[in-house]
């Protein structure tokens, strides 16, 4: 039980903050016309995360922990990916994409797979965070610890896509999405910003 609630604490701890990928999967349930065809977006995400906790769960956390080049390397190509999506952000006009088409499911899943294993932030706290603190447990409680981790991802996915979905009933113009995109914009430059300056 005891690694079942560690499980659901750290995952919710990790996954709860302002990011690329949630706001990515936000805005799909906001701007899809239908909740089920933003589904591709959630359950891609999910399954990024998914395979993120079990390859640090199951030893990546050492091998990157060990090699500080790796993880250079991976912070540099993430920044880089961050400010060009913190841009992208602020560029998009939701007051038009509302009443336009929708992302199809190819782009969806390719979008969704890039801001989850593109994403430094996320890469290196699961591989840091929920590695780590997976060497405390051994056999069934190591697995129910990482079940519990798996549960929140795609529970918390699958809740943004829905709350993006109910902000579009309640902001069909899109203005409210404008003022959401600015403020993740910033947001993802400023994690842009932090994770540079761990770099030098």
């Amino acid at each position: 039980m005891e690694a079942f609630i560690h499980g659901i604490i750290l995952a919710f701890g990790l996954i709860l903050p302002l990011g690329v990928q949630n706001v990515f999967v936000f805005s799909q349930g906001a701007t899809q016309r239908r909740l089920v065809r933003a589904l591709p977006a959630s359950i891609t995400a999910a399954l990024c995360d998914t395979l993120l906790i079990l390859l640090a769960v199951f030893g990546l956390s050492i091998i990157v922990l060990q090699f500080e080049w790796l993880r250079i390397a991976l912070m540099t190509i993430g920044i880089l990916f961050l400010l060009y999506m913190g841009y992208a952000i602020w560029q998009s006009n939701p007051t038009k994409t509302v009443n336009s088409e929708a992302l199809p499911v190819k782009k969806q899943i390719l979008f969704a797979l890039s801001v989850s294993l593109l994403n430094p932030h996320a890469i290196l706290d699961t591989i840091g965070v929920i590695g780590t603190s997976a060497l405390k447990y051994s056999g069934t409680e190591q697995i129910i610890f990482t079940s519990a981790c798996i549960l929140i991802s795609w529970l918390w996915f699958f809740g943004l896509t829905f709350a993006g979905a109910s902000l579009k009933k309640i902001d069909s113009s899109g203005k409210l999405m404008n003022v959401f995109n600015k403020c993740s914009a910033v947001f993802i430059w400023a994690t842009a910003i932090y994770l540079l300056s761990g770099l030098l």
